[in-house]
């Protein structure tokens, strides 16, 4: 088990150290690129905020009011009276609404019919032989 885990996470290694293809024509700008974003931002190049940070117990109640939020949106949900029906009558009441619609002729067409339409559609397509012009002039 840790032997298969440790492959794993070893093969993942390499997709974190890529190497750039020295014979294309843009690996210098790569690696340039590369070299210049190579270390990560750290906080103090952040901008820091005017603004106070909040008290831990203003945290908390904002935590609580989201926990309760939630709560009361579950209880809502719960009151809800699903009126899903039985599956089956629901299925041939769609049925019967689809089959009451008139079909277009295009619909109707079956597989063979389309088949025929696309090979005379192919053949309509194609060339005709070229023109017999005689012999060539001397």
């Amino acid at each position: 088990m840790a032997v298969s885990t440790v492959a794993a996470l070893g093969g993942c290694a390499g997709a974190f150290s890529p190497k750039t293809d020295v014979a294309s024509p843009v690996a210098p700008r790569v690696q340039a690129l590369v070299d210049a974003n190579r270390a990560y931002p750290k906080w103090e190049d952040f901008p820091r905020s005017s603004e106070p940070l909040p008290e831990p117990t203003e945290v908390a109640a904002r935590v609580g009011a989201l926990q309760g939020a939630g709560t009361d949106l579950a209880a809502e949900a719960a009151r809800i009276d699903w009126q899903l029906g039985d599956p089956t009558a629901f299925a041939a009441e769609v049925n019967s609404r689809v089959d009451a619609q008139a079909i277009a002729p295009v619909t109707a067409e079956t597989q063979a019919e389309v088949e025929e339409f696309a090979r005379r559609t192919r053949e309509r397509g194609t060339a005709p032989p070229p023109v017999d012009r005689g012999p060539a002039p001397r």
